[in-house]
């Protein structure tokens, strides 16, 4: 058994260089801070992050039908409903849902999906740290 565990453990270390296999956790605040550098560089004059622009960001329609409170109601700390599918949505507040960001790579995922299917287009660095400034602002 001895002669396995240096096998092993190069194993173990190999397997965790490669991406997609480690765990990609955060906290919702690491990945407002990756979107304040993004909206950084994008916006030279970027002023911070607004929980009210981002509470009314999430309320509004964009042109097109749906707004974010379509599918995850105005009071995001309560379970959603896809408004195509009826599908029943987790709490996107992090008060709510303690699992709501803490994987960026999903973040990212699901803010393309969604603003997408609500704008049309990406949302910029400055909407998602918006939003995400309001869902963080919100208590269970």
């Amino acid at each position: 058994m001895q002669r396995f565990k240096p096998v092993a453990g190069f194993l173990l270390t190999a397997a965790m260089a490669l991406p997609g296999l480690q765990a990609a956790a955060a906290t919702p605040a690491e990945i407002q801070n990756n979107l304040e550098t993004a909206a950084r560089a994008a916006t030279p004059g970027f002023g911070g992050f607004s929980a009210d622009r981002g509470q009314k960001f999430f309320s509004a329609t964009h042109g097109k039908d749906w707004s974010c409170a379509s599918c995850h109601t105005a009071a995001p700390a309560n379970h959603g409903k896809h408004a195509k599918t009826g599908k029943d949505i987790a709490p996107i507040a992090p008060a709510a849902n303690p699992q709501r960001f803490t994987d960026a790579a999903k973040a990212e995922k699901w803010f393309k999906r969604n603003c997408n299917d609500v704008l049309g287009r990406v949302c910029s660095a400055q909407e998602k740290g918006d939003v995400l400034a309001y869902l963080m602002s919100l208590a269970k």
